[in-house]
């Protein structure tokens, strides 16, 4: 007896922008997608229907959102608009009112609810029909571990409250099976992800938790340490620098999880910080940062900062390059201040002329490049560990444990055959710029 023929399976194509925590939404979406049979196109035309992750939180990623939305409608026709634009009141149905459904971020049972309404799927769900990590948009070796969702502070220049409401701390076990299936896949690094993730559990109460049959607060510093246990690099970004704070940096003298923190200050003028509503504005983070580095030496600090916030003077901003000269950051991003749809700063006095907000940035970037560079010329000679990415035509791309992918630098390594991304390659630093580490093989 013939067997009839099986339709081919829905085809959904799929566009993320915005941060990592954007990226975990996508892959969480792309993974459902797969559970139900959906295949993913890798093309507008090949796709019947498109969803587009989008970004909202400043002017230009609310333009590169509107554009990528355009851009499906016109090569296909039929989108799906999901992620922090949702949540910015109409502007997506205003702009785009062909748009099948539109959601906030962090939607994952609305966008597929919106999926199954213009495109049921050919068949029962096949949960075989994915890995136990899931369906992941990075590179095989890494990938991100978000650990919990909104924030708690009102910063007042962010809307990201507005956006991905209040804090919302995963369940620890949770957590741990997650980042245990992504090692026993291959991931090399984890990179642990949150709007804030030093405040881990402050919702629940610090709850305890079970993984792998044993009790486990729910808490930054546990969670970090049963990470440490995995055997993998783990890099803890999003930090605020609370005191408790201090106690994961014996992990990283110890070797359990990377020397690395990812620590977003915004600013160092007491009144601007205020102004900002800082949670941190009252810690005194140089001395913080002084005994991170007594505790561990080899620890790496990332920033970023925002110049020409509303009321800043000449006197804030030199008090902002003294800053770096004494913190000596090793890494660091900035951002001339722009103002955000429903910000608190919108309202303060003192606006900082748009030529002036880029000569700061300038002055404060040229600043910030002689103290990084600085730093990375004493690594010339050292030994290092590096975690490979990619093969190209001049060597090995590489990562040292200081450097996160695609916001820090690389490790360009010559002279070195049959290694492959993923794999960990000893290196001795020859050379180095502004922002990247040139190295041999050992």
């Amino acid at each position: 007896m013939t067997q009839p023929s099986k339709l081919p399976p829905s085809r959904v194509g799929f566009v993320s922008l915005g941060c990592p925590k954007a990226l975990v939404d996508s892959e969480q979406i792309l993974t459902q997608l797969r559970a139900e049979g959906y295949a993913i196109s890798p093309s507008y035309h090949d796709a019947d229907l498109v969803v587009v992750n989008t970004c909202g939180f400043i002017d230009a990623a609310v333009e590169e959102s509107l554009d990528a939305i355009g851009e499906a409608l016109a090569e296909n026709g039929k989108v799906i608009v999901t992620g922090c634009l949702g949540a910015k009141g109409n502007i997506v149905q205003e702009t785009h009112p062909k748009v099948l459904a539109v959601t906030g971020p962090h939607a994952l049972q609305e966008v597929m609810s919106a999926v199954h309404a213009h495109l049921p799927p050919a068949h029962d769900p096949y949960t075989s029909l994915i890995p136990p990590q899931g369906i992941k948009l990075t590179p095989k070796h890494y990938a991100y571990l978000k650990i919990s969702e909104g924030c708690n502070h009102r910063c007042s220049f962010c809307i990201i409250p507005s956006l991905r409401g209040d804090l919302l701390s995963r369940p620890i076990g949770e957590v741990m099976q997650e980042a245990e299936n992504l090692v026993k896949a291959g991931v090399k690094e984890l990179l642990v992800i949150s709007q804030d993730t030093s405040a881990y559990g402050v919702d629940v109460k610090y709850r305890t938790g079970f993984w792998g049959g044993k009790p486990l607060k729910t808490r930054f510093t546990e969670l970090a340490r049963a990470l440490g246990e995995l055997g993998v690099w783990v890099r803890l970004h999003y930090v605020y620098p609370y005191p408790h704070v201090d106690e994961v940096i014996p992990l990283m003298a110890e070797g359990k999880i990377l020397p690395y923190l990812d620590i977003p200050l915004q600013h160092a003028s007491p009144r601007i910080l205020k102004a900002m509503r800082r949670p941190a504005a009252t810690e005194n983070n140089l001395a913080r940062i002084q005994r991170w580095r007594e505790t561990c030496p080899d620890i790496t600090l990332r920033s970023t900062f925002i110049v020409g916030f509303p009321g800043e003077t000449a006197d804030d901003f030199e008090d902002l390059l003294a800053f770096l000269d004494v913190a000596q950051l090793d890494r660091v991003g900035a951002f001339a201040y722009s103002p955000v749809d429903g910000a608190a700063a919108n309202a303060l006095a003192g606006a900082v002329p748009e030529a002036l907000k880029q000569e700061r940035l300038e002055r404060f970037m040229q600043h910030q490049a002689r103290i990084s560079a600085a730093k990375l010329q004493q690594r010339i000679g050292h030994t290092l560990s590096v975690l490979v990415d990619e093969i190209s035509d001049e060597g090995i791309i590489a990562r040292s444990a200081a450097d996160a992918p695609e916001i820090d630098g690389i490790v360009l390594v010559k002279n070195v055959a049959h290694a492959k991304p993923g794999d960990f390659i000893k290196v001795e630093i020859t050379g180095a710029d502004e922002h990247d580490l040139y190295a041999r093989a050992v």
